[in-house]
């Protein structure tokens, strides 16, 4: 599979930001503050977005969150930032859409999970009240089913049928089946209501690596819509990236998904840019999408006793993610730069050649030098205590005259 060639699916519009078609990649997180707390809420959208969510979901839950939507819409709009609010509903999204048409009308797509949306006889109606909604207001829609809220009626059908087949099936290909079934009858229904297939995008998440992946190549081989990406409750620090990346990285290189979030549990105290910093780097070092210049960084040895090239590479990492919302609109093209900081003479001067940038710090015994080579060329020898601070200048000499003339 080409790293270029993803399935054709729909191309859906969310606000001015285009998911499906031969759309890039879409990177997308949702809030965890209260929605009911404007300030908070609009602040880590501000957050979210600075750090390069593309859309942003908030929970939309009670009475008083519909009430805030406006006016968090309102705020973000006065501060500059038009990332796309997603609202997330449950148990009674309905009846919110209907009495707070304010936020019906503010929010920029609606996500409504097929296994809450109500039980037997209520959860037609109640689904086809929202979707109706989506049509009155040019809405798109995501329906997005989890493992954890099946629909229990789609999966109490399967399951009574398959007890009749000569050879039945184990419950996890009946689970995986229900999945994928209930967010294609849904999408079914979403257009016999009158939704168009350009205004649906389906996800069926659920924690278990190996059955995402199944889940979703099923689903893309049965319908066209565009498809969001998403390992549910994948955990928290490594286990997390860890999960979510083996996941959504085998899927996206088989040319399936248009837009993912990684849901990362933040770590006490940490924060929700984290998820998008991952789903970035996905993104970016499978050469999906580029978002900010990476750093190419050795693992250490025992040629490198010392953590000077470490501590370096930090530094140069954070200030090129740190400077990338102004250089964005200011350097076109710098999002490739790729910048080098190795430990050691062993392969610090080839890694050095390779990237657009880079220097080779003097290993254990090594003589007190560093080489920079800037696209493959040495410039400059660097010696003495300030080397970090003198090729923190040439990284930022390097970008003004390569990429500032653009």
């Amino acid at each position: 599979m080409s790293l270029n060639t993803r399935k054709k699916t729909q191309q859906v519009l969310i606000g001015d930001v285009k998911v499906g078609g031969d759309a890039p990649i879409v990177v997308q997180s949702m809030t965890n503050t209260d929605t009911v707390n404007i300030d908070a809420t609009v602040h880590q959208i501000i957050e979210l977005a600075t750090a390069g969510s593309e859309l942003v979901r908030i929970t939309v839950n009670s009475e008083e969150a519909a009430k805030a939507v406006l006016e968090i819409r309102n705020q973000l709009d006065k501060q500059g930032y038009s990332v796309p609010i997603i609202g997330d509903f449950h148990f009674n999204g309905h009846k919110l859409l209907e009495k707070y048409p304010d936020c019906a009308a503010a929010l920029d797509k609606y996500r409504i999970n097929p296994g809450n949306v109500g039980r037997g006889k209520s959860r037609d109606p109640q689904f086809q009240q929202m979707i109706e909604f989506a049509c009155q207001y040019n809405k798109p829609v995501r329906i997005g089913v989890n493992g954890g809220s099946l629909d229990p009626s789609v999966l109490t059908r399967l399951l009574d049928e398959n007890r009749l087949k000569e050879n039945p099936l184990e419950l996890s290909a009946i689970t995986r089946e229900a999945i994928v079934l209930s967010a294609l009858e849904s999408a079914a229904k979403a257009q016999e209501i009158g939704l168009g297939k350009d205004k649906i995008i389906l996800s069926c998440k659920i924690s278990n690596v190996q059955d995402l992946i199944r889940i979703y190549q099923d689903l893309s081989t049965r319908c066209d819509y565009a498809l969001h990406l998403g390992l549910t409750e994948a955990g928290m620090g490594s286990k997390g990236i860890v999960a979510s990346s083996a996941a959504l990285s085998v899927l996206m290189q088989q040319g399936i998904g248009d837009t993912i979030r990684i849901s990362l549990t933040p770590e006490p105290g940490g924060t929700r840019t984290k998820e998008v910093i991952v789903a970035q780097e996905i993104l970016q070092t499978m050469g999906f999408r580029s978002f900010t210049p990476m750093v190419i960084a050795c693992p250490g040895c025992g040629r490198t006793t010392s953590d000077y090239f470490q501590k370096l590479a930090l530094e140069i990492q954070n200030y090129l993610r740190e400077q990338m919302p102004v250089w964005k609109n200011k350097y076109e093209g710098v999002e490739t730069m790729e910048v080098a900081v190795m430990g050691c003479v062993v392969n610090g001067p080839g890694e050095s050649k390779n990237a657009n940038i880079g220097i080779s710090l003097p290993g254990t015994g090594e003589s007190p030098v560093a080489p920079v080579y800037e696209d493959g060329e040495k410039t400059v020898t660097l010696k003495g205590d300030k080397i970090a601070e003198e090729f923190h200048g040439i990284v930022e000499r390097y970008i003004e005259r390569t990429y500032g003339t653009h």
